[in-house]
């Protein structure tokens, strides 16, 4: 009765949003790391019974109150049989035992465990997780019930929350009539956007110029050309183009905000929402804008493509933000006030007139599309566009489903786990709701914004690259949809760099799919679609906004081939100076090994190889005890552990996909030296940030993807306390095709040595004086 008691006081414990994850996924979120294991067998039958009712997407429009209400009902006491059927495992007291026995480290574990995105696959070899204790099923029940009268008691709707069955997600469908295009007209102070000169304004000079198709096959065959100029706040900036050569592009040094073309009530909201990142010494030019936003919204609004690959989430990250925010919003008001203003002529118009004047949009409505890697990023963005779209406190505008995107993409500050003690950029990294599955749309018109609007009737649609791929699906599935991106005129992937961490496929899925020939008409009025979108011409009309913490070649590859702007594209290329090895605090001899590769393709099978032949009999002696082999990449960190497996080494290993009992056994037998290797990837660093204690030898067998990495892989040494004097080694294996991450680690001079020596070892000795 004891276990009985303990398990449903800590059921009780949880809040509303642990609750509906445990019912979601079968566990507690891993932020807060602590498996509630009684809750699993009971979610994943919940979860089986969702994943067999029909998928729905965001854009469906076709669900009323009335068949909400009784599916609601319906399904659960569905889920309440479910329940009934369950009974209590009998391996569960003996997982229990077993955790309790790494108590001691299991501690330590809870007080260091970060947050962990969603992966998409597991470690097949890994398995599923056990299924551990289930309450029994009068409880399980009843809190159940308990539960759903509670939030129906709150006014929650619960028709829509995928743990109470029914897996359609919410869609804002009661104000439909009142956020579209084709019904409402301009009010008269809001101004018309056709009252702009054509020369003059950014939106219209873009929008409105027809290419020729010489011009598109130009784009489409011949290579770019490009030229660089030195920027005073960006540093290096390389403008490249296929079109006819331009002038060289150079940055604004002072400009006031009217000359912006900015949509009302933009030019007066901005400078109060953007006034937090003015200093002192901005003040005097009378600018809202800071240097950095005064040269990239320069960019922006000369509708290029831009990749800025210095975004840092403690420095500038709210910076950008703003400034792309404010670029999105001003496209989508001056877009939706052109077709506000046509229908009013249209309407006014004497029979028989011409209307071929009045071509204004695409083949559908959304025009942004913002990739985003966590809830919490989605919710900033729409405070933003909320504080932009207000003038003053007394012009408050109307939100539609306000409280329900707060309850969603908001968190709770009592959630944060306690002592947890992480460096300050995963702080700000992981700060917030850090759920990476989910999509939304906003529709914006004139004094309204409405979320969570279907898709083919929203402006700006924000999603994680996860939320985007689960709705266009993959070839052969029944259930997928893709149109709603044929006309997306601008594009902003923010936080790039994580997407490298979380599954880069969807990123590359998605470009496969933006800017297509939709399948369906979706009901637009032909008479009204711009030339360009029936040309399918859209992608040279797209605008790119690509943003990263680090340069990494498969970034630099998105850029590159999936970005055809008739505009251009402008690209920072700054180089490291110093490196992140500056940072390093312990002496350490750093030997750098140079390995030969005649293509990007063979230098996997060519590092492996180098690896086993050359490296590890080097370390297969006991004296090099305490070995950790910091692997970037999965597919290698299988490849070595097979290989250990299969030459019977003295190893352990932790992976994102290593359940915590199994991280801290590691974490014990490689400090007490009873392993005498330990395979390490970096995406568990990522999102765990463990100090590692017990290391006295270091392999990286790639550079790590992030820089600062190196240096806290590198610093971990010194939470070694032996009481003895060790002799640490550190081992670095690269080639031609690392240039870059070699130059984030050592610096551009030291990397340029390095590649054009005929040596293929180097050393670095850190932490002398």
């Amino acid at each position: 009765m004891g276990k009985r008691r303990a398990r449903r006081e800590l059921l009780r414990s949880l809040s509303k949003k642990q609750k509906k994850h445990l019912r979601e996924f079968g566990e507690e979120h891993p932020f807060y790391d602590k498996v509630f294991a009684c809750c699993f067998i009971g979610c994943y039958c919940c979860c089986c019974l969702h994943s067999c009712l029909p998928f729905q997407s965001d854009d469906s429009d076709k669900s009323s109150k009335e068949s909400d209400s009784e599916t609601e009902v319906e399904q659960v006491s569905g889920y309440h049989k479910l329940l009934a059927t369950l009974k209590t495992s009998p391996e569960s007291e003996s997982e229990e035992e077993e955790d309790e026995s790494e108590s001691e480290e299991a501690e330590e574990s809870e007080a260091e465990m970060g947050s962990e995105g969603s992966q998409d696959t597991g470690e097949a070899e890994e398995g599923i997780e056990d299924k551990n204790d289930v309450p029994e099923e009068e409880e399980a029940t009843d809190t159940a019930e308990q539960m759903l009268s509670q939030e129906q008691a709150d006014g929650t709707d619960t028709s829509c929350d995928p743990c109470h069955g029914v897996i359609e997600e919410f869609t804002d469908v009661k104000h439909e009539s009142e956020f579209s295009l084709e019904t409402n007209f301009m009010e008269e102070e809001s101004g018309d956007c056709n009252a702009d000169r054509r020369d003059s304004n950014p939106f219209k000079q873009h929008m409105d110029k027809e290419l020729e198709e010489k011009e598109i096959e130009k784009m489409s065959t011949l290579p770019k050309t490009s030229s660089q100029s030195q920027w005073p706040r960006l540093g290096q900036v390389v403008f490249s183009s296929t079109l006819e050569k331009q002038k060289t592009f150079k940055a604004d040094k002072e400009f006031d905000v009217k000359q912006l073309h900015l949509h009302k009530p933009l030019e007066s909201t901005w400078p109060k929402v953007n006034k937090q990142f003015l200093s002192a010494a901005d003040k005097p030019t009378d600018s809202s804008f800071t240097p950095l936003q005064r040269e990239l919204f320069c960019i922006m609004n000369s509708y290029r493509d831009l990749f800025y690959p210095e975004r840092s989430a403690l420095t500038n990250g709210e910076e950008i933000r703003h400034a792309y925010c404010l670029h999105a919003l001003n496209h989508v008001l001056k877009a939706n006030a052109q077709v506000l203003s046509n229908n009013a002529r249209r309407r006014d118009r004497k029979p028989g007139t011409d209307t071929d004047d009045h071509r204004d949009q695409g083949l559908t409505r959304p025009k942004v599309l913002m990739i985003v890697p966590f809830r919490e990023c989605a919710l900033r963005i729409v405070h933003l566009f909320i504080s932009l779209l207000e003038v003053n406190d007394k012009k408050k505008i109307d939100v539609s489903n306000k409280k329900r995107f707060k309850g969603e993409y908001g968190s709770d500050p009592d959630e944060k786990p306690p002592n947890l003690k992480r460096p300050e950029d995963y702080e700000a990294v992981f700060a917030g709701n850090i759920d990476d599955h989910f999509r939304i749309g906003v529709a914006i018109l004139q004094k309204s914004m409405r979320l969570y609007a279907p898709f083919y009737s929203s402006d700006i649609i924000i999603a994680s690259p996860l939320g985007i791929r689960t709705v266009i699906g993959a070839e052969g599935e029944k259930k997928r949809d893709f149109d709603f991106l044929s006309s997306i005129e601008i594009l902003i992937i923010d936080q790039a760099d994580i997407y490298l961490m979380q599954n880069w496929e969807h990123v590359l899925h998605l470009m496969k799919h933006i800017n297509l020939l939709p399948l369906d008409s979706h009901g637009v009025d032909f008479s009204r679609v711009r030339m360009l979108n029936l040309n399918n011409w859209s992608k040279y009309y797209r605008q790119t906004l690509l943003f990263s913490a680090l340069q990494d070649p498969q970034i630099n590859s998105v850029f590159n081939k999936h970005c055809f702007n008739y505009m251009g594209q402008v690209a920072i290329r700054n180089v490291p100076l110093t490196g992140s090895i500056s940072h390093i605090v312990v002496q350490l001899p750093h030997v750098f090994r140079r390995l030969e590769a005649d293509s990007v393709t063979s230098v996997i099978d060519g590092r492996f190889q180098f690896f086993i032949d050359k490296v590890l009999p080097e370390y297969r002696d006991a004296i090099m005890s305490h070995t950790l082999i910091y692997i970037p990449s999965y597919f290698d960190y299988v490849r070595l552990r097979n290989y250990f497996k299969k030459e019977d080494l003295n190893f352990t290993h932790i992976c994102e996909y290593t359940k915590k009992a199994a991280v801290c056994r590691a974490r014990r037998f490689f400090l007490k030296g009873e392993k005498q290797f330990l395979l390490f990837t970096e995406r568990f660093h990522f999102y765990k940030r463990y100090t590692i204690k017990g290391i006295r030898n270091l392999i990286f067998y790639e550079l790590p993807t992030y820089s600062h990495f190196y240096s806290e892989i590198c610093n971990m040494l010194k939470a070694t306390d032996s009481g003895v004097d060790a002799t640490w080694t550190c081992t670095v294996l690269y080639s031609k095709y690392d240039a870059q991450k070699l130059a984030a680690v050592v610096g551009i001079d030291r990397t340029t040595q390095m590649l054009q020596s005929k040596k293929n070892v180097h050393l670095f000795v850190t932490g002398e004086n």
